[in-house]
């Protein structure tokens, strides 16, 4: 089955403690249905120094269902995603706009 979201993708978040947060998606991970969000669902990571990086507690966005997200239009208003045939071409496009993406 095609991807409705995929790397790149401008979402905003509808469930849980980010609730109306946007960002773009950095990673998809299809096997367990989750997906990486810039600036979205972050925890403090420790790490200890090294000659290559500095230490100390460093932000991680970490990964989030897949059903939490929904895809923003041109307008900047949450979508779902639909598929259809252009061109003998599988497109995704936008239920509110009907706009492909």
């Amino acid at each position: 089955m095609a991807a409705k979201l995929r790397k790149g993708d401008k979402v905003v978040v509808l469930a849980g403690k980010d609730k109306g947060k946007q960002g773009e998606i950095t990673a998809v991970m299809p096997k367990d249905n989750k997906a990486i969000v810039e600036g979205v669902n972050t925890a403090i990571r420790h790490t200890r120094q090294s000659q290559t990086s500095q230490g100390g507690r460093i932000a991680k966005a970490m990964p989030i269902d897949l059903s939490n997200l929904a895809l923003l239009d041109a307008n900047g208003k949450a979508t779902r995603v639909g598929f259809r045939m252009e061109d003998d071409k599988k497109v995704r496009f936008a239920k509110t706009t009907g706009e492909a993406i």
